[in-house]
């Protein structure tokens, strides 16, 4: 009797533990209507034969504000600028002097920003699984649906229900990961933050 206690007892635990990754997605996805944060961006390409794998860092700030609401803001080593208002992503690249902008559906539809801004995208658009603990922080995985995702998955870390990391795996081997700091739940952010106009000279492609 007491062994079978004991395996219950152990059955129990690993099902809560195993329940830690999804439980602090959905309380984030439901009580962070709003969000700053900054960040760094690791990403690291497949060794080529003979060579290290190369490294490539940059830093920078983000806030979001569902549904659709985005600002993505890398600062350095090179400027570049993401928004989306509810509508359409402008994405900005100064050093080239031009701007792409998407209807919002698809351009985060199936892509990692669907995860932090998308009304009922997380799960139209994402497989999700729990996906165990390493450095301090539950994971999740989250697979797209979409064969036109271009990433093969994405991890989410989080501790509690914060948000502090996110690793994407993309269709070319390439891995990014990101650590998330200064982070601000449910701020005050004004409305200017979500809009885009292209500057004067710049070249606009698309919608």
């Amino acid at each position: 009797m007491k062994h079978w206690i004991a395996a219950a007892t152990l059955a129990a635990i690993s099902t809560w533990a195993q329940a830690d990754g999804l439980t602090s997605l959905e309380q984030f996805m439901k009580n962070s209507h709003a969000g700053e944060a900054g960040f760094t961006q690791t990403v690291t390409s497949p060794a080529k034969e003979g060579q290290a794998p190369r490294v490539k860092t940059s830093s920078g700030s983000f806030a979001f504000q569902r549904p659709g609401k985005f600002r993505w803001e890398v600062v350095k080593p090179y400027a570049q600028l993401l928004v989306g208002d509810g509508e359409k992503v402008w994405i900005y690249d100064p050093d080239l002097l031009q701007v792409t902008v998407k209807k919002v559906d698809a351009a985060i539809g199936s892509t990692p920003a669907a995860l932090l801004v998308g009304g009922d995208a997380l799960e139209k658009n994402f497989t999700l699984a729990e996906a165990g603990t390493r450095e301090g922080l539950d994971w999740v995985e989250a697979i797209p649906k979409s064969p036109d995702s271009g990433f093969e998955k994405l991890q989410l870390g989080f501790e509690g229900s914060e948000l502090k990391g996110m690793q994407l795996q993309d269709n070319f081997g390439q891995t990014t990961s990101l650590a998330f700091s200064r982070i601000e739940h449910n701020p005050s952010i004004a409305a200017t933050q979500f809009r885009f106009t292209p500057p004067a000279g710049v070249d606009v492609i698309g919608e």
